[in-house]
């Protein structure tokens, strides 16, 4: 409510004594008791607002503070500062101790806790000292090297040298390792090749080949092929990557604990999608939204997305959206610039929609490892499409306009998140978000695969005049129900092929895209660790393949809600965004596909034990 320090009576008070107050101004020719001629004219105080601010909270007259009041301002000033001290010395005691008791303890040892300490150094560090301090003689040896190096090798070249170096680091990294049961390394070569089929497949299909940013699209499939051998082939990435979905599989656990509340612990123990997915997805909404509200979100997306922006040289907002993606979902990640929708260019709202078909978010991350997924394939996956969409993205639609966000990278503050009190009041609205995007989930599951039950129970009609059963138990090789899935199973054939899967489990792993690509990679995922399907029987590598083949939003029901919600964000933009909602969603699907051969290339026995 505005405040004013006139106070305007509408009528003489009723009392004919005169206050104190009164009595005091009494003294002053232009204040005193008001009468009908100036009964309009503001009120004025004997007593000086500024002193009377000045005094107010102290016993004492003479504008000097009071013993409580300067503790309590040098308590203000200082409290958070001897907070940091304290987080400070407590972390040190906790990493010394347990670097000396627990490094060689399995399930603890030093590398988590050491990344851990050293983050929280870094963050008090910082608060206390300026970047710049720091960052400034990084970027002075670093132009005085990599960049003098770079700036010598002829402008033409530059592309080639990288193309080149790029293509030297997939070889080495695919062929060097030695063979290990169906780890061979002609399944290895046939993953290459099918690499090079669908980056060589987004060029004729490009809206403009010439302008195609071969730095972005270089640097993008280098940065995903180096997480995956980072995750899958060193001890240390593995730790880490284990530790992040260990830390997310325990979610789970609290999410159960407030089913078990309100129902009870034999329906939380449930293999039910309703009771055991939907309660993690809500209660991780919740969470994120009390992160984002504190800044710790905001500030972990900001830091993501000036790398990407730095290294890969794209517009503020798409590297913003590619890093928020994997960790708030398709929709929510939009929200973040929502300020700046209505001035993207197509090929920014090409690359947006990319990322949200290209990757699954977290609040269902944590639903999919407790199904008994490869929990490593599924995380580093969702990493590894970050740099995969910003490259596909721009290999099928290159910029042809300027964006406003190129040069910059800012996380806007949400206009609901302006409305919000505090963490808990944050966390109350995340937890009703949460409701209804679960609800969302459910009742598209429900649509979806009732809509596909109704095609497949016309396809079987329609088969049975051609031969073919329509009783499930007839199924076997040589006898089959005609299907979508039959159908997407035998056109996608070669794209399992290029993924390179062993030829025994071609057709299972082409029927789990598409499943995928129809209904969700929900249903994909339940089916490929139901142990009365025939996928429980597939070749680990087999497996592999297709866990990350399948890990995107890259479904009909998504491609109905991101155009949805962008056209929600931005109404005037609707047009542009089914436009190039198509070609979004196949690349969407084709980054989820270029992850699975990347995972064919650097598979080995050793990551049996990884799920």
């Amino acid at each position: 409510m505005a405040t004013n320090d006139n106070i305007e009576p509408s009528a003489p008070p009723y009392s004919a004594q005169p206050t104190a107050l009164q009595q005091q101004s009494s003294s002053s020719t232009d204040i005193g008791y008001p009468d009908e001629k100036n009964a309009s004219a503001p009120v004025q105080y004997a007593v000086d607002p500024e002193k009377q601010s000045t005094q107010a909270g102290s016993l004492r007259g003479d504008g000097r503070s009071s013993l409580p009041t300067v503790i309590l301002r040098l308590v203000e000033r200082f409290f958070w500062k001897v907070v940091q001290v304290a987080l400070f010395i407590v972390f040190s005691v906790w990493w010394i101790y347990g670097l000396v008791k627990y490094r060689h303890t399995d399930g603890k040892g030093w590398l988590i806790p050491s990344l851990i300490y050293i983050a929280i150094c870094l963050r008090i560090f910082f608060n206390f000292v300026p970047s710049s301090l720091v960052m400034r003689p990084v970027r002075t040896v670093w132009k005085h090297t990599a960049v003098r190096v770079y700036d010598r090798v002829p402008t033409h070249l530059h592309h080639i040298l990288a193309a080149l170096i790029a293509v030297a680091v997939f070889l080495i990294g695919t062929f060097v390792p030695e063979e290990t049961g169906d780890n061979t390394r002609a399944n290895r070569a046939i993953s290459v090749f099918g690499l090079m089929v669908m980056l060589g497949l987004l060029t004729l299909t490009s809206r403009n080949w010439k302008l195609i940013p071969w730095r972005t699209v270089i640097g993008g499939m280098l940065s995903q092929y180096i997480i995956a051998i980072f995750v899958l082939r060193t001890k240390a990435g593995y730790d880490i990557f284990k530790f992040i979905s260990d830390m997310a599989r325990a979610l789970l656990g609290f999410a159960k604990d407030g089913l078990i509340f309100l129902t009870d612990e034999d329906l939380a123990n449930s293999n039910w999608f309703l009771t055991g997915v939907i309660p993690a997805i809500i209660f991780f909404i919740a969470l994120v939204q009390m992160l984002y509200h504190v800044g710790f979100l905001a500030w972990f997306i900001q830091k993501f997305a000036v790398f990407f922006f730095w290294s890969l040289r794209v517009s503020g907002a798409e590297a913003i959206v590619a890093s928020a993606t994997p960790f708030i979902g398709q929709g929510e990640s939009a929200v973040l610039i929502r300020p700046f929708m209505d001035h993207l260019t197509k090929a920014e709202i090409h690359q947006i929609m990319t990322c949200g078909f290209a990757t699954i978010a977290g609040s269902v991350l944590v639903a999919y490892i407790g199904m008994g997924l490869n929990p490593q394939a599924l995380v580093s996956s969702c990493i590894m499409s970050i740099p995969a969409t910003l490259a596909v993205s721009k290999m099928r639609w290159p910029e042809t306009e300027e964006p406003i966000t190129m040069g910059k990278v800012e996380v806007p503050k949400n206009e609901e998140d302006e409305e919000t009190v505090n963490a808990l009041h944050a966390f109350t609205n995340g937890s009703w978000l949460g409701l209804k995007i679960g609800a969302t989930i459910v009742a598209c599951l429900l649509t979806t695969i009732a809509f596909v039950a109704l095609i497949n129970g016309l396809l079987k009609w329609w088969g049975s005049y051609w031969g073919m059963v329509t009783d499930p138990l007839l199924v076997d090789e040589n006898n089959k129900i005609l299907s979508i899935q039959l159908i997407l199973s035998y056109c996608l054939y070669p794209v399992a092929w290029l993924l390179g899967v062993p030829k025994q489990d071609l057709l299972s792993v082409a029927e789990l895209i598409g499943t995928k690509v129809v209904i969700n990679e929900f249903k994909a995922f339940a089916d490929l660790v139901d142990p009365k399907q025939k996928f429980v029987d597939m070749l680990p590598r087999s497996k592999l393949i297709a866990t990350y083949a399948c890990c995107g939003f890259g479904n009909i029901g998504s491609l109905g809600i991101q155009i949805g919600v962008l056209s929600t964000i931005s109404p005037k933009r609707s047009g542009d965004v089914v436009k190039v909602s198509i070609s979004a969603f196949l690349c969407g699907v084709l980054c989820t596909l270029t992850s699975a051969s990347i995972a064919g290339m650097l598979y080995n026995d050793s990551m049996i034990d990884m799920s």
